[in-house]
């Protein structure tokens, strides 16, 4: 017996080292960490454990058959992540590049359907030249049966997606499906055609970092929704939104340990300026609202006029979605709202409450937003927050104008708790801009326009852009301090823990993509 342990301690010992020493040294050469190191920096001490770690491919043709790596190119396995399960696959870029075999695809669907059994997350660490070319369509097909799993465990278990090496071709539509994305800045990319590719069909001059680098996708395109400095950066950001979400669909929301004191926050009363034209950043409401230094934000160069990202209140993880008075005023327009949207339906797939903060004067104007589809894109949003039926609560802090104040989370659209501080606005338009509509020909008939129009605002302000009409009318629950706005809240999330909500029977809605 002792000699049969030995070899099989022998082939272990070999499959842990990849594609041999040299290509380990090459891939720290390049900033990279290697496939195990990854994973031993992601999982706790100890926990790992592996499965198929003695797969090796199956085809002859082209000289393969003499180049066989134990585990093919991809280490995967189970382990926990401060003591909680999770599921993980690691690409191995020293074997073949990464490069996606049939038997390096079912390694990694194994592990999908584990992960589906098991109610626990998918982690994924991409580093992959692509489909391995020497096995044709077998390879394809592995890809196909990766991205039907991705879509049967959408909103099942979270996925996470690292981006830590090239990512191209078919390769890039399984992250594309997961929940979240994380490229590592400088040594990932991602894209369907090549700089090489690029320049034959359109005669363009492209570099792999500016046609899908992790600065390019994290500012132009919205793939990623996290960059990171390195691959430890990466795996820390992987470790921390964990932290915010629930096992699975059905699972409870993690708690962190938390005594309720005096939740009154001083600093809320003096952010937001007396002149309704001045921006002021919604980061420092959601600091003065949230734990402190619990706000973890999500795509956050991206369509900034809105700010997303997890956060928590009194221990409890919420989802918050806000406009940004420091971005645009604020406005709602074609990236915002798909960002918005998406990063609701994943709240509400996993019972994370959300909170809205808002001030919002309206959607964006102009010909490019209308012929790219602002009416589609902004009824996104719209959508998803009608849908959605986990705990919601809305705070207005200034502007809540025309129709963007009912896609922000009013009351009409399911709402459960909506407050608004003294500062809000809630009207059809802006009063200088009704105030021309409304008294257009009081204004054109006055011996002093600049004048009578001025009054004419004025008047309109007092009137319709204040909180009291939508609180008399019950649109509004309560009108609020802006210091007592953190209290209110950790109340009402409590009040609604239990929330349920029967929707009516179908196979699923038909959301405007």
């Amino acid at each position: 017996m002792k000699a049969k342990i030995d070899i099989l301690r022998e082939k272990i010992e070999e499959g842990k080292l990849g594609g041999g020493k040299d290509r380990n040294k090459k891939q720290h050469q390049k900033g990279k960490l290697t496939a195990r190191e990854r994973i031993q920096l992601l999982l706790d001490p100890g926990s790992f454990e592996e499965i198929g770690a003695l797969v090796t491919h199956r085809t002859i043709d082209f000289g393969m058959g003499e180049q066989q790596y134990y585990g093919d190119g991809v280490i995967t396995g189970y382990g926990t992540v401060n003591g909680r399960l999770v599921y993980v696959f690691a690409q191995d870029f020293t074997v073949f590049g990464g490069a996606l075999s049939e038997t390096h695809a079912e390694k990694i669907c194994r592990i999908m359907d584990l992960a589906m059994k098991g109610g626990a997350p998918m982690v994924g660490l991409n580093d992959s030249g692509g489909a391995r070319i020497q096995e044709g369509v077998r390879s394809l097909g592995g890809y196909a049966d990766i991205f039907y799993r991705n879509v049967q465990s959408s909103g099942v278990i979270p996925q996470i997606s690292a981006i830590m090496g090239p990512c191209a071709g078919g390769a890039v539509y399984s992250p594309a499906m997961t929940d979240f994305t994380i490229m590592v800045e400088n040594t990932s990319y991602m894209f369907v055609t090549g700089p090489n590719v690029v320049k034959t069909v359109t005669n363009e001059e492209v570099s792999s970092e500016e046609l899908g680098g992790a600065s390019t996708h994290s500012t132009k395109s919205g793939v990623t929704h996290l960059t990171a400095m390195n691959d430890m950066d990466c795996i820390n950001q992987v470790k921390k939104l964990l932290s915010y979400m629930p096992q699975n669909c059905e699972d409870v929301l993690p708690k962190q340990p938390y005594t309720l004191g005096d939740e009154t926050r001083m600093e809320l009363e003096t952010i937001v300026p007396d002149n309704p034209n001045q921006p002021y950043d919604m980061r420092a409401v959601i600091d003065g609202i949230c734990d402190k230094g619990s706000f973890f934000e999500i795509h956050k160069d991206y369509a900034t006029n809105i700010v997303v990202g997890f956060a928590r209140l009194a221990g409890r993880s919420v989802g918050i979605v806000a406009n940004q008075p420091m971005s645009l005023a604020g406005v709602l327009d074609i990236d915002s709202s798909k960002k918005g949207a998406r990063f609701t339906r994943f709240c509400d797939c996993f019972n994370i409450p959300l909170l809205v903060l808002v001030d919002v004067p309206g959607f964006l104007p102009g010909t490019d937003q209308e012929w790219n589809g602002i009416i589609t894109n902004g009824a996104k949003l719209l959508y998803a927050l009608s849908e959605a039926t986990v705990p919601r609560c809305t705070v207005i802090t200034r502007k809540a104008y025309g129709g963007a104040y009912d896609v922000m989370n009013s009351k009409h659209i399911g709402a459960d708790m909506n407050y608004a501080w003294p500062s809000a606005e809630i009207a059809v338009m802006g009063a200088k801009g009704a105030s021309e509509i409304i008294f257009k020909k009081e204004i054109s008939e006055s011996p002093e326009p600049l004048k009578k129009h001025q009054e004419k605002e004025q008047e309109y302000a007092e009137k319709f852009a204040t909180p009291y009409l939508a609180a008399e009318r019950g649109f509004i629950d309560e009108v609020i301090e802006p210091k007592e706005t953190r209290k209110k809240l950790i109340k009402a999330f409590a009040m609604l823990e239990n929330k349920v909500v029967k929707r009516p029977r179908k196979k699923h809605g038909n959301i405007p993509l």
